[in-house]
């Protein structure tokens, strides 16, 4: 009960994610073609359709960072599933989740079967997702496998960017990081328990500034 509270009491003390739109089952959405870039109207137009969004980023407490959450070894929806009914207890109906395209190629299939699984779990609480494909805060290293115990006190302790400094010495990760974004977003490209998709988290942090922009724009493309 104690490790409950604990946890209701950092999703409500997280900062709300307040966006403009929420994609809503009830509601037909419009119809777009894939290369087609909506007008700022277009856009209007869709959030005017949709439900209030309301939630926090989300990870579950058993895991320091995306690659605990999304490795097989470590996979963990018991965890996922109480702690997304309590989020949606104190009225969440959508979260903000990390994704790392090291999961992903390592175990490409799996990969995304945990993240249907997750999708199964959430849309059980009645709750959209934000799928989260790059990240340039915390940590800019990290490895498959065990990964690291959170050091107490320390904040994001564990945390990795994705791509991360990789970007910079292995000239050949743009391709595995474009192969990796068009199989995620082709694959779940119709999926309406995906509210939104997140192309990059903070690109610039961690002092890369424009170091981040090709990727940045690679990654809309």
């Amino acid at each position: 009960m104690k490790r409950g509270i604990i946890l209701s009491t950092g999703l409500i003390a997280g900062v709300l994610i307040l966006l403009s739109s929420c994609n809503n089952l009830q509601k037909k959405p419009v119809e777009v073609k894939s290369s087609e870039v909506w007008s700022i109207e277009k856009a209007n137009q869709w959030g005017n359709l949709q439900s209030w969004l309301r939630g926090s980023d989300f990870i579950p407490s058993t895991a320091i960072n995306q690659l605990e959450m999304w490795q097989s070894e470590t996979f963990d929806p018991g965890t996922i599933d109480r702690e997304l009914r309590w989020a949606d207890e104190i009225g969440m109906n959508c979260m903000r989740v990390y994704l790392h395209h090291l999961a992903w190629e390592i175990d490409r299939e799996g990969f995304k079967k945990r993240m249907n699984d997750y999708l199964d779990i959430a849309e059980k609480h009645g709750i959209k997702t934000i799928f989260v494909f790059f990240d340039d805060c915390w940590n800019p290293t990290y490895k498959a496998g065990k990964q690291p115990d959170p050091k107490p006190g320390v904040h994001n302790s564990g945390w990795v960017r994705d791509p991360g400094d990789i970007l910079f010495s292995d000239p050949e990760i743009i391709n595995v990081l474009q192969e990796y974004v068009k199989d995620i977003l082709t694959t779940f490209k119709d999926d309406n328990r995906v509210a939104i998709w997140d192309m990059y988290n903070e690109p610039g942090n961690s002092g890369y500034g424009n170091k981040s922009m090709p990727l940045l724009i690679k990654a809309f493309g």
